[in-house]
């Protein structure tokens, strides 16, 4: 058996005190400016006890933002923010990466410069999913994500650049490393869809070179800025959240992307299997494990770094038959963090998990389903719910 609370080394160079990761979850509770707060460094650092903390999904460029209340890292502000919280977690021991996006067509013109319309990969809608963004009467709520328009050949590069920045900020502020989100039909896999991209130029659909072409430069360029054992990349084949369409080549670029970023030496793939395909974040479900373990040991086999399983695990016994299989090295657990700060140490003891109720997970009353959950006490049960 391995064990799950063992310290690891990610790449060569960033020590991880256990083999549990704290995924990516958006929270939507940033200061005005899509600042990061005190507040949420509290909460990053109440959960320091992970072996890798992966933030929330972070705005490159104001053109990149698809929900309200999503931090950025592009001002002087933000950076001052993030500050907070790598400062938090690195006092308590704890390792942190930042996870980057660009939502793409996921987006609302509300929440965009100057209200211009989403950035496409193509001018193609997400018919079917929504974005949390401001209604005509400014209120926010969850309304369908806008008709996006085609992105040029010279936007498309100018936001390597632009990730490339964004790379710099994170070292500057004191992040471990980063995560590049290439999952949940945001841009990259919105060029690295088969079906999704229609484009002609090179970054088109008409190879596999050139769907994941965008990608490769973006990882190029975080590699130069950060070095190996600090970059990552999250995939999700098979999926089709954020009315992705599905792809008939998902195995195949699936597969030659892991061969890629292995060439680059990529620290490690973050696989998501997978979300289901409803209307938006807080409707979102993952399906159970039913990983079909054959791709995931041909993924084994073409990347030599690590593999994060991420995807409904929510007890000690699903992560040990995870990682029992050999395939991965490290599990992500998300919602389970949400409830149970310390979590590492309740799986380790066999201490009771709180399930905090869904409507903890996005509300906008402050620290209410954010940092007031208690770490376990032997001597009252230490289990404060957030909400009734």
């Amino acid at each position: 058996m391995i064990d799950p609370f063992e310290p690891q080394l990610l790449g060569a160079t960033v020590p991880l005190k256990n083999r549990i990761v704290m995924p990516p979850m958006t929270r939507t509770r940033t200061s005005d400016g899509d600042v990061p707060n005190a507040m949420m460094a509290t909460y990053y650092g109440q959960r320091a006890g992970a072996g890798l903390i992966i933030t929330e999904a972070t705005d490159v460029a104001p053109s990149s933002k698809g929900y309200a209340s999503t931090p950025g890292i592009y001002s002087e502000k933000q950076l001052q923010g993030w500050r907070l919280v790598t400062d938090e977690v690195h006092r308590k021991g704890g390792t942190i990466f930042v996870q980057l996006w660009h939502v793409g067509r996921m987006a609302h013109p509300s929440l965009m410069p100057n209200g211009e319309a989403p950035w496409g990969v193509t001018e193609q809608t997400a018919e079917n999913s929504d974005v949390f963004a401001h209604g005509e009467d400014g209120k926010l709520r969850y309304m369908r994500a806008g008709a996006p328009r085609r992105i040029s050949t010279d936007e498309v590069s100018a936001l390597v650049g632009t990730f490339a920045q964004a790379f710099a900020n994170a070292w500057e502020v004191g992040f471990d490393g980063v995560e590049i989100h290439a999952a949940n039909g945001y841009l990259f896999e919105q060029f690295t869809n088969s079906v999704h991209n229609t484009r002609t130029d090179r970054y088109g659909g008409g190879s596999m070179e050139d769907r994941t072409r965008f990608l490769m430069e973006v990882v190029d360029a975080a590699m130069r800025e950060l070095g190996p054992g600090r970059v990552g990349v999250r995939l999700s084949p098979f999926g089709a959240y954020n009315s992705m369409p599905e792809d008939p080549l998902a195995e195949e670029t699936f597969l030659y992307v892991c061969e890629q970023l292995a060439r680059r030496g990529v620290a490690y793939i973050h696989v998501l299997y997978q979300l289901l395909p409803r209307g938006n974040m807080e409707s979102a479900e993952f399906k159970e494990l039913h990983v079909d373990h054959a791709v995931l040991a041909k993924a084994r086999a073409a990347f030599p770094g690590a593999i994060i399983w991420c995807g409904g695990f929510t007890d000690l016994e699903k992560v040990q038959a995870a990682l029992d299989t050999g395939l991965v090295d490290l599990v992500a657990m998300g919602r389970p963090y949400i409830g149970n700060p310390d979590l590492v140490e309740r799986l380790r003891n066999g201490w009771p998990l709180v399930v905090a109720d869904r409507s903890a997970y996005y509300t906008r009353n402050g620290e209410v389903g954010l940092t007031d959950f208690a770490a376990y006490s032997k001597a009252g049960a230490g289990v404060l719910c957030c909400l009734d």
